[in-house]
């Protein structure tokens, strides 16, 4: 007697997997920090060092303290000892930990994280940014950002290696200034003029001058024009304007370089 064929068993039949596509758009444009002269790197430098060391702004660790916690935590591993809290308080005499004046901490944002915060809050002045940061994409981002702020903003060498002993850090990547500072209004009327504008080719340079003349939001009927029209014939318009005596537009295109293209298998 034959056998009964048997149904394929589950899971005999192999399925292709689909193929995963990825698509990547690689940026043509280089964003780089504006070179600074060495004569305006000296400034910079002198200047904030002296100020620093005038107003005596310090961060104060107590040493003592920071050895009495890592015990705790050592002797907290072990269930066999007990732990023996100390009553005393510190004397009047022992500096307590933190920053001293506080009112002029108030007025610096220091650090990337504290940097990035404040320019996306718009409170920022000034920005200031060491250039040994490595690797650089740390510090990269604050370029576009203190453009769309037009906050001036620049890379000092050294700026680390100069201010951060004096204020008693171990580094300093990021250093800016608060709007309502007071302490540093004379530094920072000072060192403004020597930054050098920044460069990124979708954001207009808004840092060098007055903005009260440009025209940030165009009309209705300049939008439905800019719709009708191609690309050879706005090229055509802006110049036409900037023959006439206008400004340029804020934005300008610029063309798109594609080094390889990947055809969809599907």
């Amino acid at each position: 007697m034959a056998a009964a064929p048997q149904a394929p068993k589950r899971g005999s039949i192999r399925k292709t997997r689909p193929l995963v596509v990825k698509t990547s758009l690689n940026n043509p444009y280089v964003i780089s920090w504006s070179t600074l002269e060495r004569e305006d790197i000296h400034f910079i430098l002198q200047t904030l060092e002296a100020k620093f060391k005038l107003i005596g702004l310090q961060k104060i660790e107590d040493k003592k303290k920071r050895k009495k916690t890592a015990l705790m935590k050592k002797q907290s591993c072990r269930p066999d000892i007990e732990i023996s809290e100390d009553p005393k308080e510190p004397d009047g005499d022992v500096l307590v930990s933190g920053w001293t004046p506080v009112h002029v901490r108030k007025q610096l944002v220091i650090g990337v994280n504290e940097v990035t915060r404040a320019l996306e809050r718009n409170e920022l002045l000034l920005v200031l940014v060491c250039k040994s940061v490595k690797p650089a994409i740390i510090t990269s981002h604050l370029i576009q950002l203190s453009l769309s702020r037009t906050v001036p903003a620049c890379q000092v060498p050294q700026l680390s290696e100069r201010i951060a002993p004096v204020i008693g850090l171990k580094c300093v990547l990021a250093l800016g200034f608060r709007k309502n500072t007071r302490d540093f209004a004379d530094e920072v009327e000072a060192i403004i003029p020597r930054v050098p504008s920044l460069n990124v080719p979708w954001l207009p340079d808004r840092t060098q001058g007055p903005t009260d003349s440009l025209e940030t939001e165009p009309s209705e009927s300049q939008d439905n024009e800019i719709l009708d029209t191609s690309f050879d014939d706005l090229t055509k318009l802006s110049k036409r304007k900037l023959a006439e005596g206008g400004q340029a537009s804020a934005a300008t295109l610029q063309p798109l370089k594609i080094k390889k293209l990947i055809p969809n298998p599907s």
